[in-house]
């Protein structure tokens, strides 16, 4: 490992160190993952549906206006508010907060220094004012499928589309296999 990437490494996770004040209970990890996979299988299957039968186009107009329903209905099946994020958002009230950032930054130099997207996660309980909060994030990779609306090069009607959905759009020129953003999900202990 680079002195550069060790030295920024220990520069991102120093906010971490300092505000953690605790590992989340691993019951808590495991209903977070569970989350994570019934809200990301639910979005998936809506979009590569719509994908397949109605194209990219529709697709955006489904994402637009059909992804915080999801969030909502799976957040409602349990205490945890879940979500999406990105250093590079499409939607501007994705964007991270403070912890979310710094979080999605070290998934970046973890995947720089080989770690798989796939199975890549962070959680902690940190005190946000006088309460405690459990917090996880889990890293959501770039598939090929994802390419047609966020990849380098667009089609004009698809990038005609998302400029009209999403004015402030950041979330275009990734590759496959890039960090594309992170579930985040966040419950007040008890």
């Amino acid at each position: 490992m680079s002195i550069n990437l060790l030295l920024t490494s220990v520069l991102v996770m120093s906010p971490l160190l300092v505000n953690a004040d605790e590992t989340l209970p691993m019951q808590d990890i495991q209903q977070a993952r569970s989350l994570v996979k019934a809200f990301g299988s639910d979005l998936k299957s809506v979009l590569i549906t719509t994908m397949k039968t109605a194209g990219p186009i529709k697709a955006l107009e489904v994402c637009n206006t059909q992804a915080g329903a999801i969030a909502e209905k799976n957040s409602a099946l349990s205490a945890w508010n879940i979500a999406r994020t990105s250093l590079k958002v499409r939607n501007t009230s994705n964007a991270p907060d403070v912890w979310e950032a710094t979080i999605l930054r070290q998934f970046e130099i973890r995947k720089a220094a080989g770690e798989d997207i796939n199975t890549m996660e962070h959680s902690e309980v940190v005190q946000v004012g006088e309460k405690t909060v459990l917090r996880y994030m889990k890293a959501i990779p770039t598939g090929g499928l994802c390419l047609a609306c966020h990849g380098s090069k667009l089609a004009d009607d698809v990038s005609n589309k998302v400029n009209a959905l999403y004015p402030n759009d950041q979330a275009t020129g990734f590759k496959l296999g890039d960090i594309r953003g992170a579930f985040t999900l966040q419950k007040i202990k008890l």
